[in-house]
This record gives structure tokens, C-alpha cells and sequence, in this order.
């Protein structure tokens, strides 16, 4: 089966044991609202690529590790678009979820995806709960307080930031998750794989940026030009366009260099890159130097 089929399968799944029973009408169907369409599911697709490299030994316990991973990253997109954050109208080219269903709804439904994605890791504990529960440990790092994506929109309440931590929470965080849960659920150790998750976040912070200054909303199916808008510290605003193009291609060759040695290490390579090319926005290369950048 194709990992997209599989994390589609998982998060179907997920999103169908939440409806269960006699459930409000709005809030289940919100959740499915929440999850869909489902965007790239890249952090998904690197949990199963990491699983994959080191043999995936437990295809049930990935899938589960998967979809728990990405509704906890569809729950920070409905949270983050609230009125009281960003105040964005549109998510993944549609109306977010609170315009759709109201601010309380989405509220509950954020906090309703939470709750599920560790959900999902206990009831896959199976066989193997020591793994079950290291998967929950590290979710929960990357989510909550101090290292997770909960601290980095904090940070943003924050008079003064410290940028590296800011970007290691607010976006590299779940990517560290997703490398290290990769690893955990084929029977590997989580460290060694901390690196490649916090380099591949840090390439998806900038290509983000990026996307951000050089893209439309029809492109971006949400927002665009938002970090200019909030003043966020951002690394267009900080390098240029072409200083920016010339870090993430930095950042990429350190987190290929930094795969931990596996029998699917170059596949692996591969995959990075190839979802790395389709970050930055097309053009972006080609585009003429303005002076100044």
C-alpha cells in the first residue's frame, strides 16, 4: 500500500471512532472538516518514510503514530487561525473552521484533536506498550510546554523572542516528532533521529517564508503576506529572498547529511530532497536580484 494511502486510511479511521455513538451532529462533523482536504500530510509521510528506512518492523503501530501525529497538527491549524492568533480567514482553500462552525466549535474541536491523537497511540499499545509509550512521551514533548508547539505560539506573546527557540517549537517541533516517532515505531531508538527532524523543520520554516512573501492565497489556499502583517520575525525579512533561498539549501544538505545510518538511509536522502524541491515556491530561483535583498 502507498503511504498515502495508509495515512489516509489511519486518519479516516481515527476521525471515525471520534464520531461514534450519539455525538453532537456540528462537532463531528467539524472534525472531519478539521482533517480535510489533507494538505501535503508531510509530516505523516516522514514519520512512515523514517519507519520504512529502519525496516518498519510494526506497520500497525506507524499508522497509528501517523495519524496521531497529524490530527495533533490539524488541531494547532484550527487553534492557530482563531481570532485571538491569527484571525485567518482561510484554511487549505476553503473558510477556516471557525467561519465555518463558529469560534466555540473550533475551540472544542482543536482541543477535541488533541485529545485523540494520544488517544490513538494508547489504543495501538497492542503488544508493545513500552513503544506505545515512548511515542506518547515524545508527542507530548513536542506538543506541550517547554519544547512544543504550544511554547512556540507562546512565543509570540512574548516582548522580547528568542528566535531559535521560537522556530524550534512553532515549526520544527512536530517535525522532530514525526522523525523520532518514524524510528520508535520500527524499533529504533528516538536520539539519533532528533537532528533530522530539527534540520528539516528549520528548511520548512524558511521555504514557509518564503511562500509567505513570494505567494498569492490562491496559491497558498490561506493568507498570504501574514508574517509582514503580524511583524513576525521571519527569514525573508531578516536574509532577503536570495539569502533565504541559499539558507534553506543549507539547512537541506545538513539534514541529509544528518540521516542516522539505516538500510533505507538512501531512499530516505531521496524522499528529503524531493519534498524539499517542492517547498520553495516555483520561480523563486529564477527570480531577478532586487537590490537590497
Amino acid at each position: 500500500m502507498r503511504i498515502s494511502d495508509r495515512i489516509e486510511a489511519s486518519i479516516t479511521a481515527a476521525i471515525e471512532m471520534g464520531q461514534g455513538g450519539i455525538a453532537p451532529g456540528r462537532l463531528a462533523s467539524a472534525l472531519n472538516y478539521a482533517v480535510t482536504p489533507g494538505g501535503a500530510r508531510i509530516r505523516p509521510t516522514i514519520l512512515t518514510s523514517v519507519a520504512l528506512a529502519c525496516g518498519d518492523s510494526r506497520p500497525a503501530l506507524t499508522d497509528a503514530a501517523g495519524a496521531a501525529l497529524e490530527v495533533i497538527h490539524c488541531a494547532s491549524l484550527v487553534h492557530d487561525d482563531l481570532p485571538c492568533f491569527d484571525d485567518a480567514d482561510m484554511r487549505r482553500g476553503k473558510a477556516a473552521l471557525h467561519l465555518a462552525y463558529s469560534e466555540p466549535l473550533a475551540v472544542l474541536t482543536g482541543d477535541s484533536l488533541i485529545i485523540m491523537g494520544f488517544q490513538i497511540l494508547a489504543r495501538a499499545a497492542g503488544n508493545d506498550p513500552a513503544s506505545a509509550i515512548a511515542l506518547i512521551d515524545i508527542l507530548g514533548t513536542r506538543t506541550g510546554m517547554p519544547f512544543g508547539i504550544c511554547a512556540g505560539q507562546g512565543w509570540e506573546s512574548e516582548d522580547q523572542i528568542d528566535l531559535s527557540a521560537y522556530h524550534q517549537a512553532k515549526t520544527g517541533a512536530l517535525f522532530i516528532a514525526a522523525t523520532q516517532m518514524g524510528a520508535v515505531a520500527a524499533g529504533q531508538d528516538a536520539e539519533p533521529w532528533e537532528e533530522l527532524g530539527a534540520r528539516i523543520g528549520e528548511a520548512f520554516q524558511v521555504a514557509d517564508d518564503l511562500r509567505d512573501a513570494l505567494c498569492d492565497e490562491a496559491t497558498l489556499g490561506k493568507p498570504a503576506g501574514q508574517d509582514d502583517l503580524h511583524g513576525r520575525p521571519n527569514a525573508v525579512a531578516s536574509l532577503g529572498i536570495t539569502g533565504a533561498i541559499q539558507r534553506f539549501d543549507d539547512i537541506l544538505g545538513g539534514a541529509i547529511a544528518s540521516i542516522p545510518a539505516c538500510p533505507g538511509e538512501a531512499a530516505l536522502a531521496q524522499m528529503v530532497r524531493a519534498y524539499a524541491d517542492k517547498l520553495v515556491p516555483a520561480g523563486a530561483r529564477n527570480r531577478p536580484t532586487v537590490p537590497g535583498e
